[in-house]
């Protein structure tokens, strides 16, 4: 079998780590997310780690990943990289690994070093009570708009893919999942509609919106109504497919 991979200089002494993680992810049992791919904390000497391991694609897919598109792990950490040398948040990457058999891609693997944080984004947007909630919700529009200031557009921005950790009397946030980004210059609108996937509520539009509106230097009522139809246009899209489904 042959592999690639690439492994982040401050961590040379996990380098046999990397190379045989197959084994130490089968051995290992702490999984703290399971669906298309798996998520495990794995401890490697002092490293307290997060291993990302995707699903083998399809044998299509198999042949495009192995001459013609980067592979999810490999844009994982390459896109990790480019966030901290911006001085965005992201967990810190250790390497990634990729396996071949047949001349075709198989196994992919994506390490990181674990972040301590106390929620993710969901918490403050779906618990209405929880302490300072609109306090933590300004400063993640305010990290968000430093993405987009930065060219950066994490096309999977759900709510449980921005970790907050609480720092004293501030909230730190990091990006995770963020093997589909786009780097490119962001408009209002294509800024704002990075929210919608976070399924707000109307008070919680109107609070997001005019937070972005003033970092943006723009009428807030303009940037409410973007993201109003922004937030619609998804909904709507999402109960139409939902309604196909019921159908087949």
């Amino acid at each position: 079998m042959n592999f690639k991979f690439e492994l982040n200089e401050q961590y040379k002494n996990t380098k046999e780590f990397l190379l045989n993680i197959k084994k130490y992810f089968q051995e290992n049992s702490n999984t703290i997310h399971k669906a298309r791919n798996e998520l495990k904390i794995i401890n490697y000497g002092d490293v307290q780690t997060v291993v990302k391991a995707f699903k083998i694609p399809n044998k299509i897919n198999q042949i495009v990943y192995a001459y013609f598109r980067d592979s999810k792990a490999k844009k994982s950490y390459k896109n990790a990289v480019k966030l901290r040398s911006l001085g965005l948040n992201t967990p810190e990457p250790i390497g990634y690994i990729e396996f071949y058999r047949n001349f075709l891609f198989k196994e992919s693997f994506f390490i990181a070093k674990k972040y301590e944080y106390d929620f993710t984004i969901r918490e403050p947007l779906r618990n209405k009570t929880l302490e300072n909630r609109e306090e933590i919700i300004k400063e993640f529009v305010e990290f968000t708009f430093s993405l987009h200031k930065n060219n950066v557009y994490h096309k999977d921005f759900s709510a449980g893919n921005t970790l907050v950790a609480i720092k004293d009397d501030s909230y730190e946030f990091s990006v995770v999942d963020i093997n589909r980004m786009e780097f490119k210059t962001i408009d209002l609108e294509t800024g704002l509609d990075n929210f919608a996937k976070l399924w707000l509520d109307e008070d919680d539009i109107i609070l997001i919106a005019t937070t972005y509106a003033k970092l943006a230097k723009v009428e807030k009522n303009q940037a409410i109504n973007i993201l109003r139809k922004c937030d619609k246009k998804l909904k709507e899209f999402v109960e139409f497919k939902r309604k196909v489904r019921g159908k087949k």
